[in-house]
């Protein structure tokens, strides 16, 4: 079925109040709470879902996430970057190597790129990374937040058993806007809910310049967010991907469980 009428076959069955659907047709049980998110995955446990409508707007991995000119100044609506300095830590918390690159010639201080598109603007990097690219300064080593829709896990989220890891694969669908997209698991976020995002994946499901500073942009309602844990082991590198071969290898995994019509299924057990 193409993905995009059976979004708005889902949508539309969410928008009208269909709660006749018995969990019996549903392939996915009950699985754990995470911070008062309900979790139901399959009995093979080869895909699990939750939905919600809390957003968190991520930056990172994008060339012109960060810039210079922004540190220390107040994290407002407008600025140099995409999103503030203080949101990847830096200057002041110790944690701030984990989201910039570092300058070579002296690590206290993050690298701004010389040359280039994004020239005069910091590197930052997701958790995903081209593990063939051994350098920690180029751009291209990470997954860019503003062209490639990606999920962000909290760092406690990871550590439970059978979420997945950075690479998997998975299908975003907005409730009310009745836009999907296929996304990868790219970032590692703070101990937080679920619901943290890339700039891509928020414009996707129908937001208008999602901002990372102040969370606006986003298109409101809830988002069904569906993973295919460890799908990453079943492709030979972790990154890089098109969009393209991001979109087409979570439509075969959605396929294999039965497709949009099991999701039309389970999304009204919220």
């Amino acid at each position: 079925m193409n993905l995009l009428l059976a979004a708005g076959v889902l949508a539309v069955s969410l928008l009208g109040g269909a709660r006749q659907t018995e969990a019996a047709d549903c392939p996915f049980d009950e699985w754990r709470t995470y911070k008062n998110t309900e979790l139901r995955r399959t009995a093979d446990r080869k895909a699990y879902f939750w939905i919600t409508s809390r957003t968190a707007i991520d930056a990172d991995g994008a060339p012109k996430a960060y810039h210079p000119d922004d540190v220390g100044k107040p994290c407002g609506a407008t600025g140099a970057g995409l999103d503030c300095p203080s949101n990847a830590g830096y200057p002041n918390k110790s944690w701030w190597p984990t989201v910039l690159a570092s300058d070579p010639t002296n690590p206290s201080k993050a690298f701004v790129q010389p040359s280039g598109p994004a020239k005069g603007f910091f590197v930052s990097k997701t958790a995903l990374q081209d593990s063939a690219n051994g350098n920690e300064r180029d751009t291209a080593r990470y997954v860019d937040a503003s062209t490639i829709p990606y999920l962000v896990f909290p760092r406690p989220f990871f550590q439970l058993v059978g979420t997945g890891k950075p690479g998997d694969l998975g299908m975003a669908f907005h409730l009310e806007t009745q836009k999907q997209t296929a996304f990868i698991v790219a970032d590692i976020g703070p101990d937080e809910p679920l619901g943290e995002s890339s700039i891509a994946l928020f414009k996707a499901l129908g937001g208008n310049n999602p901002n990372p500073r102040n969370g606006s942009g986003v298109a409101s309602g809830k988002v069904l967010y569906l993973v295919f844990p460890r799908s990453v082991d079943q492709r030979p590198r972790k990154w890089p991907m098109t969009q393209e071969g991001i979109e087409q290898g979570a439509e075969t995994l959605l396929d294999a469980i039965g497709g949009m019509s099991v999701l039309q299924a389970c999304a009204t057990l919220d």
